[in-house]
């Protein structure tokens, strides 16, 4: 069965076909994800972001909320999209977008809450399960008191429950708040709420500091999606930004290692490529997607 209709595929048939959802027999299963900031510069728009996905042979898609609401905007029709994504054979397993529903200042974090509220609800119409929650607004100023935040997050999650899409703590690792994953897990952890989860990020957990290794403290019901990318030996950590982004196995990462973590905790991990790269940008759409699909493929068979 082809990637088209959602096929599984364990490490056994590896050699055997170029079909590349991945399903490690006896432990964790991964699904290969497509986030299209990889080819926002390209700026192709949301129904061809959803065709290439699936020609490139990803099993998922995670979209930009902006890219929604363009379409929305536009006179596309939700209803349709979410038929043409799963005539596509793919799931949207996340999205992208920067609520400011952390911050300290009341009324924005209130306008914050009805954005999140809004793109929720788009979100939901085209079949999208979760949202990323990065700390948008409150990444320059340190100091923020992570039981705030996991109150916070806990009122984010129960407009969530409403609308049956799950918000996810994401890291930033820039941020000087909730750049380091154990402060992410922190949040979600302290909400107290049933569906609270994070998201991480090869690129984020080296920039922050995180240490890879706590990869293994969480199950995967806790982290479900993870964004998969890989980053140089030059230049050094605090020079670095999402622009030195590469594809996964072109850089030192720990891949092998992460990778071994995540399948051992079990259950179903979204792997999801998310890079940055103006590089990337400037070439063929089509391209850079299949190159990442291929490369992102393979760094799961040697793991």
């Amino acid at each position: 069965m082809g990637l088209a209709a959602g096929a599984l595929w364990t490490a056994a048939a590896a050699s055997e076909t170029s079909a590349a959802p991945a399903v490690t027999a006896g432990a964790g299963e991964f699904v290969l994800c497509f986030n299209t900031a990889t080819i926002r510069g390209q700026k192709l728009g949301l129904a061809r972001e959803v065709e290439l996905t699936a020609r490139c042979g990803y099993q998922a898609i995670e979209p930009w909320v902006e890219a929604i609401e363009q379409y929305a905007q536009s006179g596309g029709s939700l209803r349709d999209m979410r038929q043409k994504i799963a005539d596509a054979g793919l799931t949207v397993e996340s999205a992208i977008t920067f609520p400011e529903w952390v911050v300290d200042d009341d009324a924005r974090r209130a306008k914050g809450l009805e954005r999140i509220r809004r793109e929720m609800d788009l979100l939901a119409q085209i079949g999208g399960k979760r949202v990323a929650l990065p700390p948008a607004g409150a990444t320059n100023e340190p100091g923020l008191d992570l039981r705030k935040a996991a109150e916070r997050y806990r009122a984010v999650l129960e407009i969530g429950d409403q609308l049956g899409v799950v918000p996810q703590v994401e890291a930033w690792g820039f941020s000087k708040n909730l750049s380091r994953l154990s402060e992410a897990a922190f949040v979600a952890m302290e909400s107290g709420h049933p569906k609270a989860c994070v998201l991480s990020d090869v690129f984020h957990m080296f920039k922050g500091g995180s240490e890879f290794r706590g990869l293994a403290l969480l199950s995967a019901q806790a982290h479900p999606v993870f964004h998969m990318n890989d980053y140089p030996a030059q230049p050094a950590r605090e020079q670095m930004n999402d622009g030195h982004r590469v594809y996964p196995g072109d850089g030192v990462a720990p891949l092998r290692q992460i990778l071994g973590d995540l399948r051992a905790a079990g259950g179903r991990t979204v792997l999801s490529l998310e890079l940055f790269s103006r590089t990337y940008w400037e070439q063929d759409a089509e391209v850079v997607a299949r190159t990442g699909f291929q490369k992102l493929r393979a760094v799961v068979q040697r793991a």
